[in-house]
């Protein structure tokens, strides 16, 4: 990929997009294509490929999705599986039409099984059931693969999937019914010290253990494998290490500095039990996640306060 090659980033407002924004900008690509929504709907077929058709992108980072927490992905199971569809469909269908020389899909993790042995390897995809409470969203992920992975053996593309852990960073959703489960806490954290609370509510009995990677870091592995990985089966992106929603919330307390007390609503539900990926197969190839999960709360912390 040359510094002045023409990549196209859909998504580049929400936290994926913004951080692979941010870092092909450090790194000197000087060619990025981006659109907003009201400018491309990228659920409608025929403004892609008039996209597409205009503009012939060389290299495209697919991180353009309708994503949420237990709440919306239960609220809008319909929204989350037709919207992510026909995102991938026409994007991953365009590239093909219009020889894209690569294009990188961001998946999920949620695409495992509920109850496949931790930590997930990459071939325990379609081994088991999925997490009820995100399946229309896992689905639709696990299409965009499988999509990647047919068009790279009928047509020859270069089409990679990548499998990110729990992300967060600048740029992250944090509305009160569609955010992820650290957004949420750094809103809750930061609303009950600022309003002198005395205590937190949190969902769940805190004890589901979840992997986070920082987002920054997410983007790095991102430029990375696009330059080193050509294998149509699927990677994962992560730490290696995970961490309990109750030592989560604590850390969190600290670093925002909150001084009440929190309790767990066991009546509220807890999602997968553990989510915690192998990523030998990345480590291998010579990356890992440079960032401490303190560090990357701090600085996401300082940019909520910012924004």
């Amino acid at each position: 990929m040359k510094k002045t090659s023409k990549i196209y980033l859909p998504g580049h407002r929400g936290l994926v997009g913004s951080a692979l924004y941010r870092k092909l900008q450090q790194e000197g690509y000087s060619h990025l294509l981006v659109r907003s929504h009201t400018e491309l709907d990228l659920t409608r077929q025929k403004q892609v490929e008039s996209f597409f058709e205009k503009e012939q992108p060389e290299y495209i980072f697919l991180a353009a999705a309708k994503v949420g927490g237990i709440s919306a992905n239960n609220t809008y199971p319909a929204d989350f599986i037709y919207q992510n569809l026909a995102i991938q469909t026409n994007i991953i269908h365009c590239a093909y039409q219009f020889d894209v020389k690569k294009l990188l899909f961001l998946g999920s993790s949620c695409i495992y099984p509920k109850l496949a042995p931790q930590p997930l390897k990459e071939e325990y995809l379609l081994s088991g059931k999925l997490e009820p409470t995100n399946e229309p969203y896992a689905i639709s992920k696990i299409t965009g693969i499988k999509m990647c992975q047919a068009y790279n053996r009928q047509y020859g593309t270069s089409f990679i999937s990548l499998m990110p852990t729990n992300l967060f960073g600048p740029n992250d959703n944090y509305h009160s019914e569609d955010s992820h489960v650290m957004a949420a806490l750094i809103k809750k954290f930061h609303q009950a010290k600022t309003e002198q609370k005395p205590s937190v509510e949190i969902w769940g009995t805190g004890t589901p253990r979840r992997e986070f990677l920082f987002v920054e870091d997410l983007a790095d592995a991102c430029l990375f494998l696009i330059e080193k990985y050509t294998d149509s089966e699927i990677i994962n992106v992560g730490v290696g290490e995970d961490i309990t929603i109750k030592e989560l919330a604590l850390l969190i307390k600290e670093i925002i500095g909150y001084k009440g007390d929190t309790y767990f609503n066991p009546d509220k539900p807890d999602g997968t039990p553990q989510k915690l990926l192998d990523v030998s197969k990345i480590k291998n190839l010579g990356w890992s996640a440079k960032t401490s999960l303190k560090r990357g709360i701090e600085i996401t912390y300082q940019h909520y306060l910012k924004s």
